[in-house]
């Protein structure tokens, strides 16, 4: 789910790649990294007094956290967040989640930031809490009521509804989202009293199930939905057909790709990780997921330390025999058992994409194992 960067409520599955391309410079696009100054430095919180600013010095450090965002904490805060605690050069997440919502935000540190796309365009899962009577202009509980009913839905009318909201449906985004109109925001438009009529699109929703029914007028759902599915549209158009008018009013995401519940970390949980490395009693190499965990679709290819040297330069190599790849398409290359690039397979010759260095702190020997 993703938040309006301009009204702060909840809007979209899709991403707004401004956000992300704003959070670090080399994902989907030529633009290099800012690469800071290289020291050396064992403590995470240790930093250097220069004139009367503090200046923190940034490490490399390359992996996935996945952090169980609270309420009331922006997306791009989380990041800076992570950021300061693992004194990170590069740093970005792969999907704003609302202040409003809990649950995965995944974040990237360096060379991680690489794969961010593989994790966007994967599998989203929403629990979430419709409350019904009210019709709001926002589609969530920040918004301005537009519309009321007195009618409430029964458990049965919901059951019998779930199916027409599965599978590939058309739906209409909501007025405030960061589709774009004419070259703006219709977000934009719609906060300056525009009026925005967004055409229908087709979204895939793989499961749609009610969870409860605490009282009248609220119903718990959850769904996994792929990119661009709009939940607080589902809810609108849920408690239109059911003869009354329906917005979110809580929302928690537990699935992002390749990442679930069991990989979340709390905030304090980080924190004292954070703690106990400054003092020497941990690291926070703990924390962190291997950068080819968002990987987990693609396929894998060995090449020896020679292909791989080729490879590391940027040039294409031509692999026969028993080397030869059996598929074509995208595949993440590995030395060794460590990962070496993206790269695209054809005819037998593998031509990398993506190079990564993963030369700086990596996820510990017990990460590189899913729960």
């Amino acid at each position: 789910m993703i938040m309006d960067p301009a009204h702060g409520t909840i809007a979209s599955e899709e991403p707004d790649t401004r956000d992300v391309q704003n959070n670090f410079a080399d994902v989907g696009g030529n633009a290099q990294p800012h690469q800071e100054a290289r020291r050396v430095n064992n403590d995470p919180r240790a930093n250097k007094q220069k004139g009367n600013q503090v200046r923190r010095d940034r490490r490399d450090v390359h992996g996935w956290v996945v952090l169980d965002k609270p309420i009331g904490m922006t997306s791009t805060q989380a990041v800076a967040v992570l950021k300061r605690l693992f004194n990170a050069k590069r740093a970005g997440h792969a999907g704003t989640l609302d202040p409003l919502a809990s649950g995965g935000l995944p974040i990237a540190l360096g060379e991680a930031t690489k794969t961010v796309p593989f994790v966007m365009d994967g599998r989203k899962r929403y629990r979430f809490t419709v409350c019904w009577g009210e019709e709001r202009d926002t589609d969530d509980i920040e918004g301005q009521v537009t519309a009321t009913s007195d009618q409430r839905p029964t458990r049965e009318a919901i059951l019998a509804l779930l199916p027409r909201f599965t599978g590939v449906i058309e739906q209409v985004p909501p007025r405030y989202s960061a589709i774009k109109v004419q070259g703006e925001r219709a977000y934009d438009l719609a906060r300056d009293g525009e009026v925005v009529e967004l055409a229908p699109r087709p979204v895939e929703i793989h499961h749609l199930t009610l969870v409860d029914q605490p009282d009248n007028d609220r119903a718990v759902f959850e769904a996994e939905c792929g990119k661009g599915t709009y939940v607080r549209a589902l809810a609108r158009d849920m408690g239109r057909i059911l003869g009354t008018y329906g917005h979110i009013c809580a929302l928690r995401r537990t699935l992002v790709g390749p990442f679930s519940e069991n990989d979340m970390i709390p905030l304090d949980q980080l924190e004292a990780l954070c703690d106990r490395a400054a003092s020497g009693e941990g690291s926070l190499a703990d924390a962190l997921m291997p950068v080819e965990t968002a990987l987990d679709d693609i396929p894998a290819l060995a090449v020896t330390r020679a292909d791989a040297a080729r490879l590391h330069r940027g040039q294409a190599v031509l692999l026969r025999g028993r080397d030869a790849p059996t598929s074509s398409g995208t595949v993440y290359v590995t030395v060794a058992g460590r990962l070496l690039a993206l790269a695209e397979v054809g005819n037998g010759e593998v031509i990398p994409k993506r190079v990564f260095n993963l030369t700086g702190l990596t996820a510990s020997t017990g990460r590189n194992e899913r729960n």
